[in-house]
């Protein structure tokens, strides 16, 4: 675990994952675009098909502002793909599974399932800009109303 802090204003890490398209995706091949990119725990759980849910209901939302929505988890891409298929998800699920962009952007923490403790990925969304800037970090991000504030934070850049 690797606790990296991204910083407000500075150039959003870039990297490159492969995502549910089976098709390799890096941040760069986003200029010119707004992106929100989240993380969240795992695939099919309850509080992440809900954010899931959300993202998708609001997606026509996004394009307007111009703004792709990433999902990542260290979930399979079999797994992405049963979960896109399952809540119709019209957006890319980036797999991590050997944590790499986790650990770029301080996402892994320690948690406590059942009184075990374990590394996780902490629920966190990042606003990047057309420019590749990091322009919002949220962390410990609670479900509800999250995708409100973040649309309501793009139409103020």
């Amino acid at each position: 675990m690797n606790n990296i802090e991204v910083i407000e204003g500075q150039m959003a890490p870039d990297f490159s994952l492969m995502g549910s398209d089976n098709k390799s995706h890096s941040l760069s091949d986003y200029r010119g675009s707004n992106i929100v990119l989240y993380f969240y725990p795992k695939d099919n759980t309850p509080g992440c098909t809900l954010e899931a849910q959300d993202f998708r209901d609001n997606i026509e939302k996004f394009k307007e502002l111009n703004t792709v929505v990433l999902g990542v988890s260290r979930d399979s891409l079999s797994s992405h793909e049963k979960f896109i298929t399952k809540q119709c998800l019209p957006f890319i699920l980036l797999s991590d599974d050997n944590e790499e962009v986790c650990n770029l952007y301080g996402v892994l923490k320690e948690k406590t399932l059942y009184g075990k403790k374990h590394i996780g990925i902490e629920r966190s969304t990042f606003i990047i800009d057309t420019e590749g800037v990091l322009r919002r970090a949220y962390r410990k991000v609670k479900v509800d109303g999250h995708v409100e504030h973040i649309i309501e934070y793009l139409r103020s850049l």
